[in-house]
């Protein structure tokens, strides 16, 4: 069984089309949180993970536009907040609200959290990815820091699939990966995508710059 993993997708509708158009064949789709925040298409992103009914967990910027949220924002990611909490309907504004923040599938061999599986807003980088943080799944998915990587233990693996929406590891492309369950084994992927699109509807939304400016660099 292949599953298609995302994370991170704030709102980038342009990189979650490149991403879906690009993945292979897959069994099933999982996604890590964060859909929302930053970039303009906050309700089209929301729609396609409702519509293809993807389990998905709450990530920070979900929280936060849903209203219940003890996270500090800068002033770019504020604003991405404000124009989601502007711009969604309310049963998207319901769906993200109904996120949970921790969810097993396929018969609990796979665990998605957003940031950390005991310490929620934590940011888990590949320097701390340790068979300790695997539980009873084989497989433990966390988001977050937008920075793709993977290890595989005797106990299982740990990956970061990366971010759909706004890549921070120095790779301007869209990232995602896809599950092999039955190995288990991890293949990563990235895609290019039109920043240049992105980076108008940023500026027509009145969204800062930044927000657009940065993808180029994937930072």
């Amino acid at each position: 069984m292949e599953v298609g993993v995302l994370s991170d997708i704030h709102g980038n509708m342009v990189a979650l089309e490149a991403v879906l158009e690009d993945m292979p064949s897959v069994d099933a789709l999982v996604c890590a949180g964060d859909v929302v925040g930053y970039n303009p298409w906050h309700a089209d992103c929301v729609e396609q993970m409702r519509e293809r009914a993807v389990p998905t967990v709450m990530g920070n910027h979900d929280r936060a536009v849903a209203g219940d949220s003890e996270f500090g924002f800068n002033s770019m990611a504020g604003a991405g907040v404000q124009h989601a909490q502007e711009t969604l309907g309310e049963e998207q504004m319901e769906w993200l609200a109904a996120l949970p923040d921790q969810r097993r599938e396929f018969d609990g061999r796979v665990k998605l959290v957003h940031s950390h599986p005991d310490h929620r807003g934590h940011y888990t980088y590949p320097a701390e990815f340790s068979p300790d943080l695997l539980g009873e799944e084989s497989v433990l998915v966390l988001g977050h820091t937008h920075d793709q990587h993977h290890e595989r233990y005797d106990e299982g693996i740990v990956m970061n699939p990366g971010s759909v929406g706004q890549p921070r590891d120095g790779d301007p492309r869209a990232a995602y990966a896809v599950l092999n369950l039955d190995e288990p084994s991890v293949t990563e992927h990235r895609v290019a995508y039109d920043i240049d699109r992105v980076q108008e509807a940023v500026d027509r939304a009145g969204l800062p710059a930044r927000i657009g400016n940065r993808l180029e660099d994937g930072c």
